[in-house]
């Protein structure tokens, strides 16, 4: 668990050194805080509404590799590698899944400890549980090396919740 902070710590420094766009804040922030802050945060198990399975494939695919939910829902993505090789599921935007491969290509080694990725060997499964925010698209992919580029990535759409009128509200 040490080594895992300390290559983190490492690929950070790296990172803050090589690239400007990550010159303002701290690498944490900008790796840990940002990234889950406009797609949603992580869900509770017991608050979890509904499962969905997602297989990740040699073939570079999710499968499924679109999913469909509620704003406000807290879904559970079983995810299962039936692949030979390592791959991952992260959930962000576009802009951040592209800045966190950057730093993959850096230290394709580096272990993740976050909330909104799941890094699975071969024949592993795992979960992710989220509570989806806004209304809209988040994006998720595989970031291991070559396999986003081969279009190892998918998309969950979030509609809008339905407004519920309690009798309190008024129309405007």
């Amino acid at each position: 668990m040490k080594f895992q902070y300390t290559l983190l710590a490492l690929a950070s420094a790296t990172l803050l050194a090589a690239s400007p766009a990550f010159a303002t804040g701290s690498a944490e922030m900008h790796h840990h805080e940002q990234p889950t802050a406009s797609i949603g945060e992580a869900g509770q198990s017991k608050q979890a509404t509904r499962t969905v399975q997602v297989e990740m494939r040699d073939s570079m695919q999710f499968v499924p590799s679109k999913l469909s939910v509620r704003q406000g829902e807290t879904v559970r993505i079983v995810v299962k590698n039936t692949g030979q090789l390592t791959h991952e599921m992260v959930l962000g935007s576009v802009k951040d899944l592209k800045a966190h491969l950057e730093m993959m290509k850096k230290s394709p080694e580096m272990a993740h400890a976050d909330p909104n990725t799941l890094t699975l060997s071969a024949g592993h499964s795992g979960e992710l549980v989220w509570k989806f925010g806004k209304a809209g698209v988040v994006n998720f992919a595989c970031l291991q090396p070559g396999h986003y580029e081969a279009g190892m990535k998918g998309q969950v759409q979030i509609t809008a919740a339905k407004a519920t009128h309690t009798g309190d509200e008024h129309a405007h």
